[in-house]
C-alpha cells in the first residue's frame, strides 16, 4: 500500500485517501495522505472521553515546515511548508508537493522531500489510551535545519464544527518540552510533548478551512481553527523526533518507546497469518474495531462516526474475533450485550452521550444466537454457553409472547412477524424524519432465516447439554418454521424468494436479504430453488464491491449515493452496494457447490481486496454507488465489511498456499467445493 509522487501531486487524489489509526478506546487520528483534511470528523487527537463515545476532536492538525539555513532574494530564509489545506478557492500551503511517498503497512508513513531535505514522519496511536504519536526522522539534509510545526486545534464534539469566538482560552503552560492547555472552561485538558523545542507564542484563529466530503454530503463544511502558536526545533541529517500528543501528562514518557511497544502488539496479531499481506492487512483493519466499554469489550460498528451497534456487533463478531483467534474478547463481547437484554431484545445501539438504550432492532437479537452458536464452535466453551441458555430461552419465549414494536411470532404459521408506523427495525434502517425508506413490515425474509437458525440452534445446544424435552420443542418449531417458509416465501413466478410478506401482499423487489436463507448455518431452501436464487443475485446483485442492496431493472433503484441526508438516506438502501453482503454470497456459493466454487470465490476476494487501496487505505469501505465505477462511499472503516471478508476468507482457506492447507476438516458451516465465477453485472 504506497502511493508514489505521481499520483500523490494530483491533490484532489490525495485528498481521498484516508487514514485512521485508532487506539482502542473509540477515539482515533485520522487524515489524508494529502495533508488536508477533508470531512469533520479527521483530527491528529479525537480522544474518547467516555470510551467507546464522547468523542471529541482536541488537537486537529499539526502542520510543519522546513526552515534551511539557506536563504532566498531579499534576504529570507527559504521555507517549505509541508502542509496543506483548502479553503474558499484555494489549496494553501501546497505542501502535498513535497510529498514523495506515502505507505500505509502497519502505520501512515510519508516522505517529503524539499530541496536537499528529506523528513519521514509517522503517526501512530497507542493501544488503550487517548495518545497520539508523530515520529520525524532527518533522512537527508545538506545543513542543519530547523523544523516548525504549528498545532492547530478545535477542541469540539467530533460531530460539530468550531468557530472563531471570544470564549477560548488563551491561557496554556509550556515546561521542558511540554505544552498543556484547556481551550475551553470545563473543556479538555490536552498535552503535546515536543522535545528540544522552544515554543514561540502567536495567538490567532485561522479561518475557512473546507472540508469537501462534508460538502458534498450536503452540510456545514466550514471550520475555524486555533493556535497558541508554534513549536521549533533545531534538527540535522539523522536526527530524530517524537512527539507525544494525549490527554495525560507524557512527562518522562519517550515517543520512540511507545512506538516500539505499540509496533510490537501489532506484529504479534499478524504473525499467524504471514502467509499473505492482505490477511495480514485485514487483521490489522479488524483490530481497530475491537475497543473496551466499561470493564468489558464491545464492537465500533464504523469509523469515523459509528458507536456499537447490536446487529453490527454480533455481524462482525465471528470476523474479527473468532476466525481471529481473538476469543477471549469474544467472550466479553457476548457478555457485554448478554447483560443488556430487555423484554427479549438486545440494544440496538448504545448512544453517544449516555441516552438510554435503543432497542428499535428485530434482527440484533437474533444474530445474537448465530455468534453464540459460532463461539461454541470455535471454542467449546461449554461452562460459558451454560450460563448463557436461560438468557436465550427467555428471548425464545419473549418472541412467542410477543415484545416491542409488535415483534412476535404469527400462531398461523410460526413465522416471526414485526414492524408499527415510523419504525425501521431490519437491517435496511434508513430513517428521513417520519420516512421510513424502506419499511419492510410483517415477515421480513432474512429475520425468518435467523428465526428458524436460532430455534435450530437452541434444539443443538439443548441436545448438547441433555435437555432432551426442550430439545424436541425446539426442534418441532423449527420444523414447522420450516415448513411455512418454504410454502409461503418461494416466488414461482420470479424463481427466487419473496423480500418480505406482508399480510395479503407478498413483496417481490430482488434484494440480497433472501441470501440467507442459503448462507446460514441451517439453510432453509435447497436443490434447484436454490440455485435460481444464487443465479438471480449474481446476475443483479453481485458487483466487484459487494452486492447491491435492490435491483437495477427495479424502478426504485438509485446508483449513485451522494447530496443531502435526504437524498443519502433515500438511496441508501435502493441500489448502493454493501460490501458485509460478500461474506453471505461466498457462504451461499459453497453451500449450492456447483462448477468452480471454490475459483469463483478466490476470484470475487481478490478482486475485492484491491480496494484496500483505496478510500480508507487498508481497511474496507462501507458502501460503494450501485453504479460504475462503484466509488466507496459511507464509513471509510466499517466492522462487519473488514469482518465479513476476512472470515469467508479464513473458513474457507481462499488465500492459503495449497501446500500450507492442513489437512483437516474446513472451519465453515458448509463443504469446501467449487462454484460460479463473479461478473460485473
Amino acid at each position: 500500500m504506497k502511493f508514489e509522487k505521481k499520483i500523490l501531486s494530483d491533490f484532489n487524489v490525495a485528498r481521498n485517501l484516508e487514514w485512521i489509526e485508532t487506539n482502542g478506546l473509540g477515539g482515533y487520528a485520522s487524515g489524508t495522505a494529502s495533508g488536508a483534511h477533508s470531512r469533520r470528523y479527521h483530527g491528529l487527537l479525537v480522544a474518547a472521553l467516555h470510551p467507546p463515545v464522547g468523542r471529541t476532536v482536541l488537537l486537529s492538525k499539526l502542520d510543519e515546515t522546513i526552515v534551511t539555513n539557506e536563504t532566498a532574494v531579499g534576504g529570507q530564509a527559504i521555507r517549505y511548508e509541508l502542509g496543506a489545506n483548502q479553503y474558499p478557492g484555494a489549496v494553501f500551503p501546497n505542501g502535498y508537493k513535497y510529498l514523495e511517498r506515502f505507505s500505509r503497512d502497519m502505520f501512515p508513513v510519508f516522505y517529503y522531500r524539499a530541496g536537499d531535505v528529506a523528513l519521514k514522519k509517522t503517526i501512530a496511536a497507542l493501544q488503550g489510551e487517548n495518545t497520539t504519536l508523530i515520529l520525524y526522522e532527518v533522512l537527508e539534509a545538506g545543513k542543519p535545519i530547523t523544523l516548525e510545526l504549528l498545532p492547530l486545534a478545535s477542541s469540539r464534539d467530533f460531530h460539530s464544527l468550531a468557530h472563531a469566538n471570544d470564549n477560548i482560552g488563551k491561557q496554556y503552560l509550556f515546561d521542558k518540552g511540554i505544552f498543556r492547555t484547556l481551550n475551553y472552561q470545563g473543556g479538555t485538558e490536552f498535552f503535546i510533548a515536543v522535545p528540544r523545542s522552544q515554543f514561540i507564542e502567536d495567538q490567532r484563529w485561522y479561518y475557512n478551512y473546507e472540508y469537501a466530503i462534508d460538502q458534498y454530503r450536503g452540510t456545514d463544511f466550514r471550520e475555524d481553527l486555533y493556535s497558541h502558536g508554534k513549536f521549533s526545533i533545531k534538527l540535522k541529517r539523522g536526527d530524530t523526533v517524537g512527539i507525544i500528543v494525549s490527554t495525560e501528562n507524557p512527562a518522562g514518557r519517550n515517543a520512540f518507546r511507545l512506538f516500539a511497544a505499540e509496533q510490537k502488539r501489532r506484529e504479534k496479531a499478524i504473525k499467524e497469518f504471514s502467509y499473505d499481506k492482505s490477511i495480514e492487512r485485514l487483521i490489522l483493519a479488524a483490530d481497530q474495531f475491537i475497543v473496551r466499554r466499561g470493564d468489558r469489550n464491545t464492537i465500533i460498528a464504523g469509523y469515523h462516526w459509528f458507536s456499537d451497534w447490536g446487529r453490527d456487533t454480533m455481524i462482525a463478531l465471528p470476523g474479527l474475533t473468532l476466525a481471529t483467534g481473538r476469543l477471549k474478547e469474544a467472550k466479553s463481547i457476548l457478555q457485554q450485550f448478554a447483560s443488556h437484554v430487555c423484554e427479549g431484545m438486545l440494544p440496538n445501539r448504545f448512544p453517544d452521550y449516555g441516552e438510554v438504550l435503543e432497542y428499535n432492532t428485530i434482527d440484533a437479537t437474533l444474530w445474537f444466537f448465530h455468534a453464540v452458536q459460532q463461539y461454541f464452535k470455535y471454542t467449546n466453551d461449554r461452562s460459558f454457553i451454560r450460563s448463557l441458555l436461560p438468557v436465550l430461552s427467555d428471548i425464545i419465549d419473549w418472541h412467542y409472547k410477543g415484545t416491542r414494536y409488535h415483534i412476535k411470532v404469527d400462531p398461523e404459521d410460526d413465522l416471526l412477524s414485526g414492524g408499527q408506523e415510523g419504525v425501521q427495525l431490519t437491517w435496511m434502517d434508513a430513517k428521513v424524519g417520519d420516512w421510513v425508506v424502506t419499511p419492510r413490515r410483517g415477515k421480513p425474509v432474512e429475520i425468518n432465516a435467523l428465526w428458524y437458525n436460532a430455534l435450530r440452534t437452541m434444539e443443538a445446544l439443548s441436545t448438547d447439554f441433555g435437555k432432551r424435552n426442550e430439545a424436541k420443542q425446539y426442534g418441532e418449531k423449527a420444523s414447522r418454521v420450516y415448513a411455512s417458509f418454504n410454502e409461503k416465501f418461494w416466488s414461482e413466478k420470479n424463481g427466487y424468494l419473496f423480500d418480505y410478506i406482508d399480510g395479503e401482499h407478498a413483496n417481490d423487489d430482488l434484494r440480497p436479504n433472501q441470501l440467507y436463507a442459503l448462507s446460514l448455518p441451517y439453510p432453509l431452501i435447497e436443490g434447484s430453488k436454490a440455485r435460481s436464487i444464487l443465479s438471480a443475485i449474481t446476475e443483479q446483485l453481485l458487483t466487484p464491491k459487494g452486492l447491491r442492496s435492490l435491483s437495477p431493472k427495479h424502478a426504485a433503484y438509485k446508483g449513485t449515493y451522494g447530496g443531502d441526508v435526504w437524498n443519502r438516506d433515500g438511496s441508501y438502501h435502493q441500489g448502493t452496494v454493501w460490501s458485509f453482503l460478500l461474506g453471505a454470497y461466498i457462504d451461499a456459493l459453497f453451500y449450492v457447490n456447483l462448477n468452480n466454487t471454490r475459483e469463483s470465490a478466490i476470484t470475487i476476494v481478490n478482486t475485492f481486496l484491491k480496494h484496500l487501496n483505496e478510500a480508507g487505505i487498508g481497511t474496507v469501505s462501507e458502501i460503494f454507488d450501485g453504479d460504475p465505477p462503484y466509488t466507496p462511499r459511507g464509513c471509510i472503516a466499517q466492522a462487519w465489511g473488514v469482518a465479513e471478508i476476512l472470515r469467508v476468507t479464513l473458513e474457507h482457506q481462499l488465500l492459503i498456499p495449497k501446500d500450507k492447507i492442513p489437512a483437516v476438516e474446513s472451519k465453515s458451516d458448509h463443504a469446501a467445493a467449487p462454484q460460479l465465477i463473479a461478473h460485473d453485472s
